[in-house]
């Protein structure tokens, strides 16, 4: 007997794989995916703008990295003493306004190096609702607790994102052909839309980016993640307490099927034997003084080296002097 509707994934037109560099865009889903790939030593680029929640913002950050501008003064503006730009998350904000551009230029030039010859790109669109500014028509990433008057609030259209994406993506293969797109839509629903108009906002952006897919077959994907978590998850225990946000449970089994169908073969072995170390470095012994636990140590260590040896792009040294110190 089935008693969950078990969500097929498709078989993705390429993988990823440890020796290839990952850049991710989005909303706070796609934090949680590129903080696990990051765990298990993945060559990743996270958010170079902070979280982003809709399609228009996520794009016009690409833009500004395969185009890349120094941010200046007129740029930002300051709110109740802190300096903001509407084209970043407020972990780029500062009491500084010096600060301010330092961070946020500092990443730009970082990422806009990455994005030419990143080999894989992770996109999480999480709302088509923008705001825009009124002064300026400027659709912003983030209103930074601005008054509601200074915006006006609107409903990207279908055709809207893909018109702006599939401009964007021609632009991105320009200087970087080999790039592949994996499109995921963040479950996490935006509640403040109300239970209509969130299901609206993402049903928008899933049949934008099936065109995507269909217009572009070979280099852009579709994962499933608002699928799995909506039908494979369907209960409130895969939820945290605001009933909104997907639960560590629920990261971890999506993690689970994001590599299993996304990971290349010579890659899931690694992450087992990585995996199996972790566990290994983990462990708390009832007596670290004892000969054993010292033998168990230099026989993680061997491991560790081997594995350094032999895939030189897994960088583990941190975990390395880290083991070394228990000695």
């Amino acid at each position: 007997m089935e008693f969950y509707t078990r969500i097929t994934i498709p078989k993705a037109p390429f993988t990823f794989s440890y020796p290839e560099q990952i850049q991710l865009f989005g909303s706070c889903f796609v934090e949680n995916i590129g903080k696990k790939l990051e765990e298990n030593h993945f060559q990743i680029d996270l958010n170079p703008f902070g979280t982003l929640y809709n399609p228009l913002s996520i794009a016009e950050a690409i833009r500004k990295l395969l185009h890349p501008e120094q941010f200046t003064r007129d740029q930002i503006f300051q709110h109740e003493g802190i300096y903001h730009s509407f084209s970043h998350h407020s972990r780029f904000s500062s009491p500084s306004e010096t600060d301010c551009l330092k961070q946020i230029n500092e990443r730009l030039f970082h990422s806009a190096e990455i994005i030419r010859k990143v080999q894989r790109m992770i996109i999480t669109f999480g709302t088509a609702w923008v705001y825009q500014l009124k002064s300026s028509g400027q659709v912003v990433s983030n209103c930074h607790k601005l008054p509601e008057k200074f915006f006006r609030r609107e409903r990207l259209s279908v055709e809207t994102i893909v018109t702006t994406w599939k401009e964007l993506l021609l632009s991105l293969w320009e200087q970087n052909p080999e790039v592949k797109i994996l499109f995921t839509v963040s479950p996490i629903r935006h509640w403040k839309d109300g239970a209509h108009g969130n299901q609206l906002s993402k049903a928008t952006l899933l049949l934008a980016i099936d065109q995507l897919q269909q217009e572009f077959p070979e280099s852009v994907n579709y994962f499933p993640a608002y699928e799995i978590l909506l039908d494979e998850l369907r209960d409130y225990r895969f939820y945290t307490d605001d009933m909104l946000h997907p639960s560590p449970q629920a990261v971890e089994y999506i993690w689970e099927q994001f590599s299993k169908n996304l990971f290349s073969q010579e890659t899931l072995h690694l992450l087992k034997e990585w995996q199996e170390i972790q566990k290994a470095i983990q462990h708390k012994p009832f007596q670290p003084e004892s000969e054993t636990y010292k033998r168990f140590i230099s026989q993680t260590l061997l491991k560790m080296e081997r594995l350094n040896e032999k895939f030189p792009f897994f960088d583990i040294t941190n975990e390395i002097e880290i083991l070394k110190k228990k000695f």
